[in-house]
């Protein structure tokens, strides 16, 4: 992939963007307790090297053209651990998240020859791309963002929508899409279990 083009702008995505089918979501936050901690950054990428940074400064959630994304019926938003990122785009802009579909899940139902369904993990094998996360700990709430944090951000959603493919793929070929299916489905429902304080319980165990 080419040099990536990084777009920045403050409490919403610009107007008059149009995305095909699906596009790739990551959020940054202050850490990862949904009712805790804040939603700094929300990453939006098209799969063809353009990546948007919507930067929240914490007085704004109005955010009118990233909610109607966010709640589009026919764009499928892919993301990597969806479960955290529903959650919290839900508890700060209050909008419900879907469809999904979630490379991790995706990766735990077709890579079973491994426990590493990290995002580098991922797009290292499958991509041969190894992405630097030096900056996954950095602090998101500054009011300017570093060219490495733009950087990192901005890679966690460039390579989603490749990865979507293969795993789709992969999936049709061990006969589990209708499992990711459903559980792409349940998913929203999941992170809404999280945020109400459910998400250290299994509510389906005896």
């Amino acid at each position: 992939m080419s040099e990536p083009t990084i777009h920045v702008s403050l409490n919403d995505l610009p107007a008059g963007l149009s995305f095909d089918g699906a596009v790739a979501v990551d959020t940054e936050t202050l850490g990862l307790k949904v009712g805790r901690d804040r939603l700094c950054v929300c990453q939006v990428g098209d799969g063809k090297g353009n990546a948007w940074l919507v930067q929240f400064d914490g007085t704004d959630w109005s955010a009118p053209n990233l909610k109607k994304l966010l709640a589009d019926k026919n764009i499928t938003k892919i993301f990597h651990f969806g479960r955290f990122d529903i959650a919290i785009l839900h508890h700060h802009l209050g909008v419900d998240v879907a469809p999904v579909f979630c490379t991790k899940i995706a990766s735990k139902l077709v890579r079973t020859y491994t426990d590493r369904h990290g995002l580098k993990e991922l797009c290292n094998e499958l991509l041969s791309v190894n992405l630097d996360k030096q900056q996954q700990t950095s602090y998101w709430a500054a009011p300017a963002l570093s060219e490495d944090q733009k950087k990192y951000a901005a890679s966690d959603v460039l390579y989603l929508h490749q990865l979507r493919t293969i795993l789709i793929e992969r999936l049709n070929a061990v006969g589990r899409l209708h499992m990711a299916e459903a559980a792409f489905a349940y998913l929203p429902h999941r992170a809404l279990l999280d945020e109400a304080g459910w998400e250290e319980t299994d509510i389906f165990a005896h």
